[in-house]
């Protein structure tokens, strides 16, 4: 089975080659010296801060192992000047038709995705329905909490 491609903005790669980096060279070796500190303290079967450093480091090594997985096998998307279709990159205002109200997102691979921050992946359920779509098409689509939603989308851009 070949393996999932993770599509990256530029950005979103640069961010996850920081935040490697930033755990390998300061978060594990202050981890290492917090559990260097607790096994001084002597018994570790009751001793909380060597189990909390213990469980940090399983939460370090844990994202360290997943970030690099990700860079194992990742596409850079490319911006492109095209903006008849949605597609990876683009910036897209979309009008809720039965709410009358309009939302603005970006469409970004699952790694980089922040809903809240109004950044949607395209394998969203609302990612993947309007992508390759062009302007002014309406879509529907099965919601997250399984509700059909219908959608117009009335501008598609590159920039923020």
């Amino acid at each position: 089975m070949a393996k999932k491609i993770t599509y990256l903005t530029q950005e979103g790669y640069d961010q996850l080659v920081a935040e490697l980096n930033h755990l390998i060279d300061v978060d594990r070796p202050q981890n290492i010296e917090a559990l260097k500190e607790a096994r001084a303290q002597g018994d570790l079967s009751e001793n909380a801060d060597y189990d909390a450093a213990r469980d940090e480091q399983a939460r370090i090594e844990g994202r360290i192992n997943e970030i690099q997985e990700t860079l194992k096998n990742y596409e850079i998307i490319k911006e492109s000047d095209d903006l008849s279709k949605v597609t990876l990159t683009k910036f897209v205002t979309l009008e809720f038709v039965d709410l009358g109200e309009t939302k603005r997102y970006q469409i970004v691979g699952t790694t980089e995705a922040k809903p809240f921050e109004g950044k949607i992946s395209n394998e969203s359920p609302i990612g993947a329905a309007i992508m390759n779509k062009k302007l002014n098409a309406v879509v529907k689509f099965i919601n997250g909490v399984g509700k059909e939603t219908t959608v117009k989308i009335v501008k598609i851009e590159n920039k923020k």
